[in-house]
């Protein structure tokens, strides 16, 4: 399998405008059975009910005859499951879509397929949910922008409910553009027409993509590939009177410019662009912002711990943190990067829940865990720069432990002495940076 994905990925580097005619024989019995090896059995079930454990009881047979159905046009996904999660810090509930276990296996083997092909195509603008290319490289491409280039205003973008509004007709066109194979084709439509089920009523779905599906995530980019990236490289740059660029990430897109002219044009251009492929702005979250207080920014400077440094009201928020314009000591100015007070609040408040509800645990499996989930936190809020804001969670993720293990019984456990004993002999993790910001990786040619 691998040695065909590379064939094709290769002809597909080599050959821009061409289509591939036969591609559905790739998902065979073997790369079914591959991709059943690495599915996770921890995940929930969908509508058949069944997990990784129950398919194997009886792999073979239940490969084959989904090989079988899929080669007389019998295979028809079902309905994914719908179901809801609740949103931090809100009142707000997540849709989240789970597949079936059949379709999950053979939507993994389509999605290796699509990527082979695409991954040759994006631009290098791109970041989301592609190999080797994550939310830190697109943080260090988009530093290396508005402070390296001559970039004095960003357009913070947000497109309102992506996923469920992608327009299947257009999707559909823009996949023939490679593909030319007429079951691979037809099987992506059944997996966009396959239908939600919710409170046991099953829902057609007339638009949007397969949420919580492998498939997805492949499919949302090659849409707005075509939707904005191709766009705005081709298009917007070429009549800009300055410097623009773009750095996107899944559907957050935050675009650069040198001229507020340009900045102001683009803003008015992309509500017609999306509104052609069946998408609209979120109004509320997208805006124009200046970078520089001398283009015209009019916000009142703010102290921000410091002699002699301050930062502005001029800032924007993109992959959890929040990018803001700082003034050194000596006066030059440049953006920096600290968590955003959202994702700040609404991690704070998932740390609580878990502390709350395990609080019962042995204190050795208790601080074992926790450590392992704040590890990640600082892993991935760890950059430069933000160090003290991380500080800052553990220490209230410490209050947190403080009060909950408190509460385990009508009787106090700790005082402050007797608690910071407790962290000497199970110690929680110190703030400190994982992620250069300033060492580039994926995508550096894009800026260079």
């Amino acid at each position: 399998m691998e040695t065909k994905l590379a064939r094709i990925a290769e002809v597909a580097k080599m050959h821009q405008q061409e289509k591939f005619t036969s591609l559905a024989h790739l998902i065979n019995e073997e790369t079914i059975k591959q991709c059943h090896d690495g599915m996770n059995g921890k995940k929930a079930a969908g509508v058949d009910q069944k997990t990784k454990a129950d398919y194997e009881l009886n792999l073979d047979a239940n490969v084959q005859d989904l090989i079988e159905r899929m080669k007389r046009q019998a295979y028809k996904p079902q309905p994914v499951r719908r179901t809801y999660i609740p949103k931090p810090g809100s009142d707000k509930k997540r849709p989240l879509g789970i597949p079936a276990y059949e379709d999950k296996l053979v939507q993994a083997v389509l999605a290796q397929i699509l990527n082979a092909i695409y991954e040759q195509d994006f631009l290098e603008c791109s970041f989301g949910f592609r190999p080797d290319r994550g939310c830190h490289d697109a943080l260090k491409v988009l530093n290396k922008i508005v402070n390296k280039r001559r970039i004095n205003y960003v357009v913070d973008t947000d497109v309102k409910g992506f996923f469920d509004n992608v327009d299947q007709g257009w999707l559909m066109k823009f996949l023939e553009h490679r593909i030319a194979d007429p079951n691979i084709l037809r099987l992506i439509a059944r997996f966009l027409k396959s239908g939600i089920v919710e409170a046991g009523i099953t829902y057609d779905t007339p638009e949007g993509t397969p949420q919580g599906g492998v498939v997805s995530p492949i499919l949302g980019n090659v849409y707005l590939h075509y939707v904005l990236d191709l766009w705005f490289e081709k298009r917007v740059r070429k009549i800009c009177k300055g410097q623009a660029y773009m750095v996107r990430y899944a559907d957050d897109s935050v675009f650069c410019f040198e001229y507020e002219e340009d900045a102001r044009t683009f803003y008015t251009e992309l509500i017609v662009r999306l509104r052609k492929f069946n998408l609209e702005v979120a109004e509320e979250k997208t805006k124009i912002v200046c970078l520089n207080e001398r283009k015209g920014n009019k916000h009142n400077d703010k102290d921000d711990g410091g002699p002699g440094r301050k930062h502005t009201n001029s800032s924007f928020d993109f992959l959890g943190f929040t990018h803001y314009l700082w003034v050194s000591d000596k006066g030059v100015k440049y953006i920096r990067r600290k968590t955003s007070k959202k994702k700040f609040r609404a991690s704070l408040l998932r740390c609580k829940e878990w502390i709350r509800n395990n609080r019962h645990m042995p204190s050795k499996d208790f601080m074992k865990k926790l450590r392992i989930k704040l590890q990640g936190y600082c892993r991935y809020y760890g950059i430069t720069g933000n160090r003290e804001a991380v500080s800052n969670y553990i220490d209230e993720v410490k209050r947190l432990v403080y009060k909950w293990l408190n509460r385990r019984s009508q009787r106090k456990s700790f005082n402050w002495d007797k608690f910071n004993l407790f962290l000497r002999k199970y110690p929680l993790p110190k703030p400190q940076t994982y992620v250069n910001i300033f060492e580039l990786g994926a995508g550096q040619g894009y800026v260079l």
